[in-house]
């Protein structure tokens, strides 16, 4: 036959809805042969490489775009331009090199981290198991081709979408795609529809998801960016993500405000010299608009920024941003999933029960099958009793046994030891996280499935797990004897619903009662009265609703003899309908994943900070609510029925956008949630003016994760493309991280504070000194500069930069994480940080300047000069003196600012505080730096007169000594009645009012409305 021309770019096609034959026809493949070598080079040339392309991979002109296209940016250019038409060329390539070394700092820093995601994005799925050339090969899987035969066994991870054609037992986990938190059986069934939704294409497997259980072999139907989850990627590229965040955005305006008061100061300039253009005019003009503007401020941004993101990645986190971090200081609500974010993602059985024994629990946790399992009986109310009798391994009543025996049976998990030369290895587990629970219940005690089978059971049929029925049973010999072949037993196991519905007995010692009479546990009926349905079912649903308020979920076992009838198949020849009734009622088994130890502590400091948390889970709402009260997102005595802090995605979902607006309370646990209701919760948090964080692992999460403020995926659990959605990824996928990022980017925000307020005071100095020296003019009637253009640069770049840097790195105070977020004061620009800048730079700049007119006029009797500005001469031997004295006490004053600046209201020149400097190398290192270098720029010959324009002093060092201890007297009397004065900054609140708010907010609300919504 001859081979059918492979098309590229084709539409999408429905394969659900072909068979086998047509499939493979399209594709020209064969399910048996598969592909030549030759074939499939020749269509990956046609199809490319199977592999999703994210936004085109790291693209470094972007990353370096990002790093010049920011406003101060653009002004510093600007200045640097004007310097070079002066030919102020010392001037022009100071701030060009300022420019160039803040884009290399962003540039190094973003690409470097955009790399590393390139690399976690390469990493998943790495090969793939095909047909090539009538033999199996495993191959890269970025050379899988549409029309490969590919094969899945358990633990892989699917590298392409296929139409199914051979299977065994196959489930997989598709949660990545479809939300769906429960493995799906496939088949190979035919579908009619075309638009039948993903989660219903059964006779698919999609790319990305994983094998849970069986093995399967696939015709290869899309690859790469043609591949469901390639098709979820290009519509996220789609996506506009340069929306600035608020620092930025506060930034560019001062940026805009700098530009224009920068403009203003020129044109005073030229206005106080009649507008007459010289060299000198425009110098002075110049120097002016470059005293205006803070030249370090964005390089200390940018560092400071970077030095976060090292600090955020010694903590499991990778920023892939440098915005992102500080963005995070702004969060004023957390959506968090629950799921190994707040819980351990540890399956456990912890307790069972059973209707003739009571209750069980189960001790010890994870994979490793170590712990005792005690009888405590009944209960008294809802607290379990503390009298316990602890149960030897393999020992316990025959309902026990059984019971047991039905949980290691009907469980297609496995345990295993790895082999280790030092230990006795480590234990893993493959299989459905929930039968690997059940498997371990069996191993302590005592009933593991190897040792049943070793024992003589042996498995003859399986009907596994199907999501339409939530269930799943086996059939089993029993041991033989001398006497002859063992019993046949029926296992079953599943939702409580769907098994109950199959049991007309239950399991009651050594009796199986009936629905409507009784019968011994060798099937004799006997004649007593028996217990009706509905009265078992009320005492059942009693005990499940114990469970499941402890957070625990609920699977029912059951079992029953089987006699089977003469001449049939038991392999081939039963049907599920025919086995699966008559059923015996064993007992209940609670399974949980216990919270982190860490996210309790964690949500508790989110309270203190004026952060609000949300669950947003899968779960049922009686588990989802047990385990927001184990971690503090509700109070612990809270109802979980009619709270309106706890809603199902069906109630939230059906509310208007103006219904969930009226809500006085979000709802802080929305139970059986999907990815719409996330979206939802997020535009529902943006129409409060709160600034949300989102976190989330599936590819079905990424519309949310690109709505909130702020995306946060798994790196363990998360997808490729939640991942390329995100802004921060967590190595460790624990909820505590996202605390400690919330406390950086807090801290980072606070020290860009500092800084500002620092670098902006001494701008504001400068300008006083300048402006107010336009008022004194030299013998030629030119304005004298009470400071040359070098100093000016050199205070801004030399003097004034590092230690912003310095500050840029303080720790975090002790009211970091007490304080509201800082969407509720103001911003980066609150009306205490404007006024502190005008209020220090002014009284630094008045000190300055006072010591200019005291050393020209006291001390050299006022004479100006003749051309002062440009070169040294004896007539101008006072203005240079009286130009250094300025310097000088400006020097020592932006450094002292610097110590002043490391609380905004706090001492910080008390023993206790400057004890604390010992903690900041970068600050205390840049000030003794700063101070030494003042005295070679005053003193050696030449760098003096020709480059800074002053000379040497000696008895005007008083003048500058004095002004310092004027300004820290006044800077602590400042603070002093500060603190007096105004409100203080730790907000009042903490975790204990949070919850006793929601208490008094649950108590007010009227639970009928709340049914109703």
């Amino acid at each position: 036959m001859a081979k059918k021309k492979v098309i590229s770019n084709e539409p999408e096609t429905p394969f659900h809805t072909f068979t086998v034959d047509q499939t493979a026809e399209h594709y020209s493949t064969n399910t048996l042969e598969g592909l030549t070598s030759q074939e499939a080079a020749d269509r990956l040339k046609i199809y490319g490489v199977n592999e999703l392309q994210g936004n085109g991979g790291v693209k470094w002109y972007k990353v370096l775009w990002r790093q010049i296209a920011n406003t101060l940016v653009v002004i510093l250019i600007i200045a640097t331009i004007l310097s070079f038409a002066t030919q102020d060329f010392a001037e022009g390539g100071v701030i060009l090199f300022i420019v160039i070394m803040n884009a290399g700092i962003g540039f190094w820093q973003e690409y470097n981290a955009e790399q590393t995601m390139e690399a976690l994005r390469n990493m998943s799925s790495p090969t793939a198991k095909v047909i090539r050339d009538e033999t199996r090969a495993t191959i890269p899987n970025n050379q899988a081709v549409p029309g490969d035969i590919m094969i899945f066994e358990d633990g892989d991870v699917i590298g392409a979408d296929c139409r199914l054609f051979e299977i065994f037992n196959l489930e997989t986990d598709e949660a990545l795609l479809t939300g769906e938190s429960l493995p799906v059986q496939k088949n190979l069934d035919q579908i009619e529809h075309a638009d039948q939704s993903l989660g219903d294409r059964l006779n698919m497997v999609f790319a990305s998801t994983t094998v849970v259980k069986g093995r399967a072999k696939g015709i290869v139907t899309a690859t790469g960016m043609k591949t469901q989850i390639g098709k979820i990627a290009t519509t996220l590229m789609e996506v506009d993500t340069n929306e600035a965040t608020p620092l930025q955005k506060q930034l560019n305006k001062m940026a805009y405000f700098i530009f224009m008061a920068a403009i203003i100061l020129v044109i005073i300039v030229f206005g106080v010299h009649n507008f007459k253009y010289s060299n000198e005019v425009a110098i002075y003009a110049i120097s002016v608009a470059i005293a205006m503007i803070p030249e370090g401020l964005v390089a200390v941004v940018t560092l400071t920024m970077a030095f976060g993101v090292r600090r955020m990645a010694e903590v499991k986190a990778i920023v892939r941003r440098l915005s992102s971090l500080e963005s995070l200081g702004a969060v004023t609500n957390i959506c968090s999933d629950k799921t190994g974010t707040l819980t351990q993602s540890k399956m456990v059985a912890v307790r069972m029960w059973l209707p003739s024994d009571g209750f069980y629990r189960i001790t010890g946790t994870g994979f490793v099958p170590e712990g005792d399992v005690f009888r405590q009986g009944e209960i008294d109310g809802h607290q379990f009793l503390l009298q316990e009798e602890q149960i030897p391994t393999g020992c316990g009543s025959d309902h026990y046994l059984r019971a047991l025996e039905a949980a290691s049976l009907c469980n297609m998990a496995e345990l295993r030891r790895t082999a280790h030369p030092d230990t006795n290895g480590e234990w893993s587990a493959i299989g459905d996280p929930t039968e690997i629970a059940l498997q371990v219940l069996a191993y302590k005690a005592g009933l593991a499935k190897p040792d049943l089978i070793d024992q003589g059971f042996k498995l003859i049929a399986e009907f596994p797990f199907d999501s339409s029925v939530k269930r799943m049973s086996v059939l089993y010999q029993g041991p033989g004897t001398e006497e002859g072949p063992g019993d046949y037993f029926i296992f079953l196991k599943g939702a409580t619903e769907r098994v109950i519905g199959c049991c007309t007995y239950w399991r009651d010692g050594d009796i199986e009662r009936s629905l409507i009479g009784e019968r011994g546990a060798e099937g004799s009926v006997s004649g007593e009265k028996g217990t009706e349905r509905g009265s078992f079912e009320e005492m059942m649903t009693e005990k499940m609703d114990i469970l499941a308020e402890k957070g625990l979920r609920v699977l029912t076992l059951a079992y029953r003899r089987f006699e089977p009838p003469p001449g049939i198949d038991l392999v081939h020849g039963l049907d599920r309908a025919t086995i699966e009734v008559d059923m015996v009622f064993l007992g209940l088994v609670g399974i949980y994943d216990p919270p982190r130890a860490e996210s309790r502590p964690a949500v508790l400091k989110c309270y203190d900070a004026g952060i609000r948390v949300h669950m947003l889970t899968g779960d049922h709402p009686s588990t989802a609510a047990a385990i927001a009260k184990e971690v503090a997102i509700i109070p612990e005595d809270c109802e979980v029925k009619d709270n309106p802090l706890i809603m199902t995605a069906g109630q939230f979902d059906a509310m208007s956008d103006e219904e969930v607006d009226s809500l006085v309370e979000l709802p802080r646990v929305v139970a059986r949630c999907s990815p719409n209701t996330k979206v939802k919760m997020i535009a529902a948090l943006h129409r409060r003016n709160l600034f949300a964080s989102m976190t989330g692992d599936g590819v079905n999460d990424s519309p949310s994760l690109k709505a909130a403020n702020v995306g946060i995926a798994m790196g363990q659990s998360g997808s490729d493309v939640a991942k390329q959605a995100a802004d921060i990824v967590l190595t460790d996928d624990n909820f505590a991280t996202i605390v400690q990022a919330v406390a950086e980017g807090r801290r980072i925000f606070a020290n860009i504070q500092k800084f500002v307020q620092h670098l902006m005071s001494c701008n504001v100095a400068e300008i006083v000194v300048l402006i107010v020296g336009l008022a004194f003019k030299d013998d030629d009637h030119n304005a004298v500069f009470p400071m040359s253009a070098v100093e000016i640069l050199f205070l801004n770049l030399i003097t004034s930069s590092p230690p912003a840097m310095g500050l840029g790195v303080e720790p975090a105070s002790e009211t970091n994480m007490h304080e509201p977020p800082r969407s509720a004061k103001q911003g980066l620009f609150s009306f205490e940080v404007i006024m502190d800048t005008l209020v220090y730079g002014i009284v630094m700049g008045g000190l300055s300047f006072a010591n200019f007119l005291i050393t020209l006029f006291v001390f050299h009797k006022g004479r100006m000069g003749h051309d002062c500005n440009r070169e040294y001469s004896d007539s101008c031997y006072g203005v240079f003196r009286a130009r250094t004295t300025t310097y000088a006490s400006l020097t020592f004053l932006i450094l002292a600012h610097a110590i002043n600046s490391r609380a905004i209201r706090e001492s910080t020149w008390t023993p206790k505080s400057l004890a604390t400097l010992k903690y900041n190398k970068m600050l205390w290192i840049s000030i003794v730096v700063g101070v030494i270098l003042v005295f070679p720029v005053i003193y050696i010959p030449g760098l003096n007169h020709n480059v800074f324009k002053h000379s040497g002093i000696s008895y005007e060092w008083g003048l500058v000594i004095a002004a310092l201890v004027i300004f820290i007297a006044f800077a602590e009397t400042y603070k002093f009645v500060k603190r007096r004065t105004m409100k203080p900054l730790a907000v009042a609140s903490n975790a204990d009012a949070e919850l006793e708010r929601m208490r008094t907010y649950m108590s007010q609300t009227d639970s009928m409305d709340v049914s109703k919504q």
